[in-house]
């Protein structure tokens, strides 16, 4: 190889190796590239969102939800109230027959915010 090419190569490569991680800094950084273990979280946590939302609506949908909310507040520890919510059956979606913990916690927070007010 001549002396000319050899260099060429050289730099072309180099030039090339900097521009991919330049593109990658600035993708990451602010182009919006993520993850995918990145967009597997925040696909999850925009699941549990939705899915909580739907619990606190079913548990005010109740004809006696002044009661429950009554009930559901006089428990004391963040476990106990979700396992309230666990027995009543909210926190189960459609077609569901089992509901994971997480989905229970969350509901059970937004019910607390919804007592609040």
């Amino acid at each position: 190889m001549q002396p000319v090419t050899a260099a060429k190569m050289k730099y072309g490569i180099g030039g090339f190796i900097i521009g991919a991680i330049i593109a990658m800094i600035v993708g990451f950084g602010w182009g919006g590239w993520m993850s995918t273990d990145t967009a597997q979280t925040m696909s999850d946590e925009a699941v549990l969102v939705n899915q909580a939302a739907i619990c606190v609506a079913d548990f005010m949908k109740q004809p006696n939800h002044e009661e429950k909310l009554k009930a559901f507040m006089a428990k004391v520890g963040s476990w106990d109230k979700t396992e309230f919510i666990k027995n009543g059956g909210w926190d189960k979606m459609p077609g569901q027959a089992e509901a994971g913990d997480t989905v229970a916690q969350a509901c059970a927070k937004g019910l607390a915010l919804v007592a609040e007010k």
